[in-house]
C-alpha cells in the first residue's frame, strides 16, 4: 500500500493561502460560532455524532458583500479526489439514502461536500464552496497534486455541481474571487438533473420521516399522530425563518425552563407567530394555526422537564436534525403529505375514521396537473383538498413553466408570486386535514392564502382571501375526493365543472364511479362537459391504504359531449413501477420497467392520440364512442376477437400433434427400457 502524502498536501495547500493572504483557519481552530457549531451539530464522517473538522476553512466576502463558507478536505493517495455516482453526482448516498460514510471517508471532494451539507443544513448561509485536494509523489518524488471544486447550494440541493479545472487555489483570491463567483452563479442543472436530485431526495425523507416516527412512537409516550403531525409543521416554521425578518430557532434557546411563559412550549409559539406575522398570512388563518398549535405546545406533559431536558426540546432537536436539510434547501415537495402518510400508514388505522382520506402520491398528483394541462397562466382548484399535495404539485408545473417561458428575473419574480397568491385554490372540511394543507403550503412558497376551510358542495366560488368579491376564474380542475360521498365524489365533480367556463379536468376515483354509481351526475357532466379520457390505472397503487381499482377521467371543460365524440380508453396497467407495502423497506416503490416514460407517454397519448403509441400498444389503448345519456359506460375495455382464425386452427392442431408424438416417444422409451 503507498504511503500517504497527505502532510506534503497540506503543506502545498496551505502554502497557496498564505501566499494569498487568506485568513483560513486549520481543523482545530474556530471559524465563526454558527459554521462551528453546525460541523460539530452534523453527524461525523464515521457515522457517529460530533466534531467534523475540515482540514481548512475559510470565510471569504464578494464585492456585493456575500458570504461564502469554504470548506477544503485534505488526502494524500492517488486515485481519491471523488467518488461519484452512476448519475455523475458526489457519492454521498447509498441506494436507501444513507450516508455512504466509505465514500465519505475515503474521498476527498466526498468529505468536502459532507462538511458543505453541515453547513447548509444547522446554518443560514446557503452557497458553500467545497475543495477537495489529493495527491501522490511520482517514480521521481515529485509531488503530484489535483484538486475538486464543487458548488454546494440550495439550487442544487445539497448535491453540489462541480465548478471547473483548477490546478492551484488562487481563484479564492481577493483578486479573482468575484469571477469566481460569477462561475458558480452561471452553473445551471437541467429539469431533468433536477427532478434526479429530487426523486432521490424525497426518497431519502421518506426514510428521515419513517426513522422519525419510529423513534417518537417508541420513545416518546402520550403524544397522539396529530401531535406529532403539529410537532413537526411547528418545528420546521420555528426553523426557517424569514431572511432579514425573523432569526431560526435554535435548539440551544429551549431552555426548558419551567417559568410561566418562557417554557420550551411558549419560546416555539412566539417564534411561529413572528414567522406568520412575516409571511402575510391572513389573520384568520394565521389565528387558526396558532390555536391548533398551542393546544399540543403548551401542554404540561410535553414541557416537563426530566434530566434537564423537556420531552419538547427533545422532539424538536431529533426533528431539525433529521429533516432540517430538507425544508433548508427549499424542496418543494408534498412534505407535509408525506408526513401524514408516513404517520397514517405506519400505525395501520385501517378502520379509522380517516381512512376515506386517502393521500394521492406525489407521482400521481404531478400526472393529474400534467393532464389538466396545467401551464403558468392556469388557475388550478381542488373541492377535496387533503394535504393540498394536488395544488402542491399543480404549483411546481406552473413554476417549472413559468421558468421556461420568462427570460426576465423580476417578470419572473413577479409571476412566482402571482402563482402562489392568486392561481391556486383548495377546499378542504375536515379540519385536521384542512390544517395540514394550510401548513403544506406555506412551507411549499406560500400558496396558503386562498386554502380553504369549508364544504365544496356549497361554496360560492369566489376568492377566500384577498379579493374576496371576485369569483376564482378557474381553468383546471384536479381531484381525488373522498370514494364515500355521493357518486363516489362525482358530486364534487359535478358542482367544479358547473362553476367553470373553460378549461380541462383531470381526477382520479373509484371504478364504479363509471359503471353506474354515478349514473345521473355523470349525464348531468356531459351536458356541458366533453369526456377525452378514460384510464384504468394500477390495482395497487394505494397500496397499504386502499386496495380499489381506480380510473383517472379527463374532461374537456364547457362544451357539451357530442355522441360521436371518440374517447380515449387507456390500460394504464402496467405503468412501470413495481409496488411492496413491507413496513421496513427504504423504497417501497420500484421503476422496473420505465416508468417515467411509460407517464410521459400516458399524457401525449391523451392530448394527441395513438400516433404517439410507443412503448404501449393497440392492445392498451382503444377508443370507442360513450351515449352521452347512459352514464354508465365509461370504462371500456378492447373489445377480444373470440372468432378463431386459420392460424389459430394450425397451431391448435399443431399443439395436438406435438403432443402426440412426445406421448409415442416416452411410451416408446418405457417399452425399450422394461425389455432390457
Amino acid at each position: 500500500m503507498p504511503k500517504s502524502v497527505e502532510p506534503n498536501i497540506a503543506d502545498l495547500a496551505n502554502g497557496w493561502l498564505k501566499s494569498y493572504s487568506l485568513n483560513y483557519k486549520l481543523e482545530q481552530e474556530s471559524l465563526n460560532s454558527e459554521i462551528d457549531k453546525a460541523l460539530n451539530d452534523y453527524f461525523t464522517k464515521s457515522g457517529g455524532q460530533g466534531g467534523n473538522r475540515p482540514d481548512a476553512k475559510l470565510l471569504l466576502e464578494d464585492s456585493l458583500t456575500n458570504k461564502y463558507p469554504v470548506l477544503i478536505e485534505y488526502k494524500g493517495l492517488q486515485h481519491k479526489l471523488v467518488k461519484l455516482d452512476s448519475n455523475g453526482n458526489v457519492d454521498n448516498r447509498n441506494t436507501k439514502g444513507e450516508p455512504n460514510l466509505k465514500n465519505i471517508n475515503a474521498f476527498a471532494v466526498n468529505g468536502a461536500v459532507h462538511y458543505a451539507n453541515a453547513v447548509l443544513h444547522h446554518t443560514s448561509y446557503t452557497d458553500i464552496i467545497a475543495i477537495g485536494i489529493t495527491g501522490y509523489k511520482d517514480e521521481s518524488d515529485n509531488l503530484k497534486h489535483e484538486i475538486g471544486v464543487y458548488y454546494v447550494s440550495k439550487h442544487n440541493l445539497g448535491a453540489g455541481q462541480k465548478v471547473g479545472e483548477y490546478n492551484d487555489l488562487s481563484f479564492l483570491s481577493s483578486k479573482h474571487f468575484d469571477n469566481f463567483i460569477q462561475k458558480v452563479k452561471s452553473l445551471n442543472l437541467s429539469q431533468d438533473e433536477l427532478d434526479k436530485l429530487k426523486q432521490q431526495r424525497e426518497k431519502e425523507i421518506d426514510i428521515s420521516l419513517t426513522r422519525l416516527n419510529n423513534d417518537i412512537y417508541q420513545n416518546e409516550k402520550g403524544l397522539g399522530e396529530n401531535d406529532r403531525v403539529y410537532l413537526v409543521a411547528a418545528s420546521i416554521m420555528a426553523t426557517l425563518g424569514v431572511a432579514g425578518k425573523v432569526r431560526p430557532l435554535e435548539k440551544s434557546e429551549l431552555l426548558s425552563s419551567q417559568e410561566e411563559g418562557n417554557r420550551d412550549g411558549d419560546i416555539l409559539l412566539r417564534k411561529i407567530r413572528s414567522f406568520l406575522g412575516e409571511k402575510n398570512i391572513p389573520r384568520e388563518k394565521r389565528d387558526l394555526i396558532l390555536r391548533t398549535l398551542n393546544n399540543t405546545l403548551t401542554t404540561e406533559n410535553i414541557n416537563k422537564v426530566k434530566d434537564g431536558e423537556s420531552q419538547l426540546k427533545r422532539v424538536f432537536t431529533k426533528i431539525v436534525d433529521d429533516l432540517g436539510i430538507y425544508y433548508k434547501i427549499g424542496l418543494t415537495t408534498d412534505f407535509t403529505g408525506k408526513l401524514f402518510n408516513e404517520m397514517y400508514g405506519w400505525l395501520g388505522f385501517s378502520q379509522d375514521k380517516l381512512n376515506d382520506v386517502v393521500l394521492t402520491p406525489s407521482y400521481i398528483s404531478t400526472l393529474l396537473a400534467r393532464l389538466a394541462r396545467v401551464n403558468k397562466d392556469s388557475y388550478v382548484w381542488d373541492f377535496a383538498t387533503g394535504s393540498a399535495g394536488l395544488l402542491v404539485a399543480a404549483m411546481n408545473e406552473m413554476l417549472i413553466d413559468a421558468k421556461q417561458t420568462i427570460t426576465s428575473p423580476e417578470a419572473l419574480a413577479q409571476k412566482e408570486a402571482q402563482i402562489k397568491a392568486e392561481q391556486l385554490l383548495g377546499l378542504e372540511m375536515l379540519s385536521s386535514v384542512y390544517m395540514l394543507a394550510v401548513l403544506n403550503m406555506i412551507l411549499m412558497g406560500d400558496g396558503s392564502s386562498n386554502v380553504l376551510n369549508g364544504d365544496s358542495l356549497s361554496f360560492d366560488g369566489k376568492y377566500g382571501f384577498g379579493k374576496t368579491d371576485e369569483l376564482f376564474p378557474a381553468d383546471a380542475f384536479v381531484l381525488n375526493p373522498p370514494y364515500s360521498a355521493t357518486g363516489n365524489g362525482m358530486n364534487f365533480v359535478h358542482k367544479a365543472l358547473s362553476m367553470m367556463n373553460k378549461g380541462y379536468a383531470a381526477i382520479i376515483i373509484q371504478s364504479s364511479a363509471g359503471t353506474g354509481k354515478a349514473k345521473d351526475l355523470n349525464q348531468k357532466i356531459l351536458q356541458t362537459n366533453t369526456l377525452i379520457a378514460s384510464i384504468k390505472m394500477p390495482i395497487d397503487l394505494f397500496i397499504g391504504k386502499a386496495s380499489v381499482q381506480t380510473y383517472v377521467y379527463v374532461f374537456k371543460v364547457g362544451e357539451a359531449h357530442h355522441k360521436d365524440e371518440m374517447v380515449k380508453f387507456i390500460d394504464f396497467s402496467n405503468d412501470g413501477y413495481t409496488r411492496t407495502n413491507r413496513k421496513k423497506a427504504s423504497n417501497n416503490l420500484k421503476d422496473t420497467d420505465q416508468a417515467q416514460f411509460r407517464y410521459d407517454e400516458l399524457v401525449s397519448l391523451v392530448r394527441f392520440g395513438k400516433s404517439k403509441l410507443n412503448l404501449f400498444t393497440e392492445r392498451e389503448y382503444y377508443e370507442n364512442t360513450i351515449d352521452p345519456q347512459n352514464g354508465a359506460d365509461w370504462n371500456q375495455s378492447i373489445p377480444i376477437d373470440t372468432k378463431p382464425t386459420i392460424a389459430d386452427f394450425k397451431k391448435t392442431v399443431s399443439d395436438y400433434l406435438a403432443w402426440e408424438v412426445s406421448n409415442l416417444l416416452k411410451q416408446k422409451g418405457s417399452s425399450d427400457e422394461s425389455g432390457k
